[in-house]
């Protein structure tokens, strides 16, 4: 769905001041994965993600959305942005109508689709994000920080954009509105198997709960991809780059250390938790038994 190849990029180009923030990236980014990008702050990972749809255009390299070199001519990058549709780091900051449905109307409305089309689309978005259909007729500014956020993701959602791209989706939240978003994330995917969804994040519990691909960036390079399992089962790359790992995973490590037999790729709470009370249950047998 989305792919880079040996892309670089430097902001203040040709001034004193130059720097380059991506450095000769490749990436493949399939259809029907959840894709989280990692890395410490200012790795690029925002400057990154910028290029997928076009805000931002390589100084050397090719950006790919569904096939095509979205820089060769002829390409309408109006329509790449309808392709790859772009949530950036606080959405709920870019609200402007004076409604609900017309925040959400108003990318279906400006790709010209008819009423009946629009009306369906901003109903979808809502469901899709779970929001409450009372709430469309209401000031998307009297909503919680939450429900903020999620009437502006609907708003990229109305438009079924074939990649779903998230900056930081779950940044500001309390656990309930991070814990929210993380399902819709989930929900879009299941709802749109076809869909390519990409999100930025720091905090690696929330990686591990939703991603199923991995790509972790260093100092504007891909430092490591793969698996969630992968990825989390080298500790020492991510703390080379400054990043944890999830603090299951931590717990995990420790008591193995202490003699307890626990499987390496543990990474979700849940299943964790499950493997370590087996752990200790199965400890507490062999005490019983000497």
């Amino acid at each position: 769905m989305l792919e880079l190849r040996n892309v670089v990029y430097s902001y203040n180009k040709k001034l004193p001041g130059e720097r380059r923030v991506l450095d000769g990236i490749s990436m493949h980014i399939k259809k029907n994965t959840v894709s989280a990008i990692i890395g410490h702050t200012g790795s690029g990972k925002s400057t990154l993600i910028r290029h997928f749809n076009g805000l931002l255009r390589p100084d050397e390299g090719q950006v790919f959305a569904d096939g095509e070199d979205i820089w060769q001519k002829g390409t309408h990058i109006n329509e790449v942005r309808r392709k790859v549709g772009m949530v950036f780091q606080y959405p709920e900051q870019q609200l402007f109508e004076e409604t609900v449905y017309k925040d959400i109307a108003f990318g279906p409305r400006n790709m010209g689709l008819c009423e009946a089309e629009v009306n369906e689309r901003v109903n979808m978005a809502m469901d899709t994000v779970r929001l409450c259909k009372k709430y469309l007729d209401r000031s998307p500014f009297s909503l919680s920080g939450g429900e903020k956020r999620r009437a502006a993701i609907a708003g990229v959602i109305a438009m079924r954009p074939k990649a779903l791209i998230l900056d930081e989706p779950s940044a500001g939240l309390d656990p309930r509105g991070r814990a929210e978003i993380l399902s819709v994330i989930k929900d879009y995917h299941r709802q749109n198997p076809d869909a390519a969804v990409v999100f930025v994040s720091h905090s690696m519990e929330d990686v591990a709960e939703t991603a199923d691909y991995v790509f972790a960036i260093d100092s504007g390079r891909l430092r490591a991809e793969g698996s969630v399992g992968e990825i989390f089962s080298q500790p020492e790359i991510l703390r080379e780059m400054g990043l944890d790992i999830p603090k299951i995973t931590e717990l995990a490590a420790v008591l193995n250390e202490k003699g307890f037999n626990i499987q390496r790729d543990i990474y979700t709470v849940n299943f964790g938790a499950k493997k370590i009370f087996e752990a200790l249950n199965v400890k507490n047998c062999e005490k019983k038994q000497e």
